[in-house]
């Protein structure tokens, strides 16, 4: 108490931020992508029999969750948990394609995000792209997105910080929607069991319990001296959070990975002559985006979703930079040519280009092979 007389607590309650966490992310993939898959217990990692018993669970769909098993588990012991569970190895680049599909999602409604893995972001929406004053509606308006378009769910928590937002996206899941307003902060975290506050971890809980501290109210009644005593800057934070203090800011990475325009049309394309002709305005929008920020990249992605919302990515990686727009439409076209197929109609057209450097890392075009005195070729880039 004294503390707080000297340093009063202030709440910033000012800020409007929304928690995406994609609901068991990779299986949800593999269960939309081979429906054969749902109502089965799904476990995304190699067969232990294949392994020699080695490796861990990636992640777990709800069925397989109910035997216990979970993420950081060894594979062999969740095989020993329900051995009829069905193993998959994930395919990780399907999930990161994916997974910048759903952050462009995000980028409808706001440029401050922060993603936190890749299936998990914060969004400050407090200013937004829609002029929406709710939350809450850029909340199920990014749910409703995310399933009409990639057909997987998500679940969302929407509070006045970040702390509070992510305990708020893991409180009602799968889909979930949970709001925690700014007067039931406190009583929501004094609900909690200990474990869930960020950074009680395993070695901390016991040490926790030993001072009769099991849930937030626990932690509420704790002097902050003590905690700060016992626990240092986690005794501070701890002190603060369970009051629903947390100052920390969506942090949006600045280092672009990537530069990309994309184009949804009302009526879909139907010919070879409009495809060509939305790519090349799509790569001179690509140029001038490239221009403003001073990158060139190696690699062009192209990406196809038609009015089914199927969505087909494919990239090509070059030896060297490209930014011009007519680098970019041949690139791009090659990889349509790929593609091809207008029987559904094409609703979107997108190109991007990753694999960035600033425009002062020039194309240095080495040989891949000299020859030594003997004549022997030696690859210059072992």
């Amino acid at each position: 108490m004294i503390s707080e007389l000297r340093f009063p607590l202030k709440k910033d309650t000012s800020r409007k931020i929304i928690h995406i966490d994609m609901d068991a992310f990779f299986a949800s993939v593999e269960e939309r992508d081979h429906p054969e898959l749902v109502g089965h217990p799904l476990v995304i990692a190699r067969h232990p029999s294949d392994t020699g018993g080695k490796g861990v669970v990636t992640t777990a769909n709800y069925e397989a969750r109910k035997f216990g098993i979970h993420s950081a588990m060894s594979a062999q012991k969740a095989f020993e948990l329900c051995p009829e569970a069905i193993f998959k190895a994930g395919d990780y680049q399907k999930y990161s394609e994916i997974s910048h599909q759903i952050r462009e999602i995000f980028s409808r409604y706001t440029d401050i995000i922060e993603p936190v893995s890749i299936d998990e972001a914060y969004l400050d929406v407090t200013i937004n792209k829609i002029d929406s004053k709710s939350a809450i509606k850029i909340a199920k308006l990014i749910q409703y997105d995310i399933w009409n378009e990639l057909h997987l769910t998500c679940s969302a928590g929407i509070s006045y910080n970040k702390f509070l937002a992510k305990l708020a996206s893991d409180f009602q899941k799968p889909k979930g929607l949970t709001v925690v307003m700014p007067d039931e902060a406190e009583e929501f975290l004094k609900a909690l069991p200990i474990e869930k506050f960020h950074g009680v971890g395993k070695k901390t809980v016991p040490k926790m319990h030993e001072l009769g501290i099991f849930t937030g109210a626990d932690l509420y009644e704790k002097d902050e001296m003590e905690l700060i005593s016992r626990f240092g800057k986690m005794g501070y934070s701890l002190y603060r959070k369970v009051r629903g203090i947390h100052d920390s800011p969506v942090n949006v990475t600045r280092d672009r990975k990537s530069v990309g325009k994309e184009h949804t049309y009302g009526t879909p394309l139907t010919t070879e002559a409009q495809v060509t002709a939305q790519l090349r305005q799509l790569a001179e929008s690509v140029e001038s985006a490239l221009k403003k920020v001073q990158k060139h990249g190696k690699t062009v992605v192209l990406k196809v979703r038609y009015a089914d919302y199927t969505t087909v990515t494919k990239r090509q990686t070059l030896p060297e930079y490209v930014s011009k727009k007519e680098e970019l439409f041949y690139q791009a076209n090659l990889i349509w040519e790929e593609i091809l197929g207008l029987d559904e109609g094409i609703r979107l057209l997108g190109i991007t280009v990753t694999n960035l450097d600033p425009m002062s890392y020039e194309n240095i075009v080495l040989p891949l092979w000299e020859k030594s005195n003997e004549g022997d070729q030696i690859n210059l880039d072992e």
